[in-house]
């Protein structure tokens, strides 16, 4: 399976902007970001520079694949699969990056980051309406019921996660008291989703 391996740290500072990608120390002094606030590269600062329309879009399409986890081809994939759907393009490409079963058990904060939840899931630590699924891209649908399984609720990382990350379920999750299952209650809304992506620009650059 592709996937990328380099220092994540380095495809914030590309994007000038926190994607929260390593948990915890994104949100400290330790972030590379906090004090090398420029791209990488010999010529990082030269490009702090505004750049022209068609970076500004590709920048924004690199920065929504950066932070849900995704590949090239998956993210064109569910761009069309978004565009031959009813409503807006956009605010449906961020609904089924969403949905992902990935993003669900960091959202519930199982998981310090996408990444280390993208694991839990492909470990089999997590269900879907009481079976095992291990694949981070399966998405959820409303009213499924997505459940940590026995042996995880157990683990060390997880309850330190649960315990210590200051994350609040989204509205369209329904969390029972010890946040072990949550309920899709619905699909989100846009206002519901804070991942700091405008959308428009994505949308602007695949329809060239």
């Amino acid at each position: 399976m592709a996937r990328y391996t380099g220092p994540v740290c380095r495809l914030c500072r590309r994007e000038k902007i926190k994607l929260f990608l390593k948990g915890p120390k994104c949100d400290s002094m330790k972030c590379p970001i906090e004090r090398r606030p420029y791209p990488p590269g010999e010529h990082g600062r030269d490009r702090m520079r505004q750049g022209s329309e068609y970076l500004m879009q590709l920048r924004e399409k690199q920065k929504a694949r950066r932070i849900y986890g995704v590949l090239e081809k998956q993210f064109a994939n569910l761009y069309r699969e978004a565009n031959r759907q009813e409503g807006i393009t956009g605010e449906n490409l961020l609904r089924m990056l969403e949905l992902r079963l990935d993003n669900i058990a960091f959202r519930a904060g199982w998981g310090a980051s996408r990444s280390q939840a993208r694991q839990f899931v492909r470990h089999g630590h997590v269900d879907v309406n009481g079976r095992r699924v291990t694949i981070p891209s399966y998405r959820v649908r409303k009213g499924d019921v997505v459940t940590l399984r026995e042996k995880a609720k157990a683990m060390i990382v997880i309850r330190h996660n649960m315990d210590t990350l200051d994350r609040q379920v989204p509205a369209w999750l329904e969390a029972t008291e010890d946040r072990h299952q949550v309920t899709v209650r619905d699909v989100p809304l846009r206002d519901q989703i804070d991942t700091a992506v405008r959308e428009q620009l994505i949308v602007e650059l695949y329809s060239k």
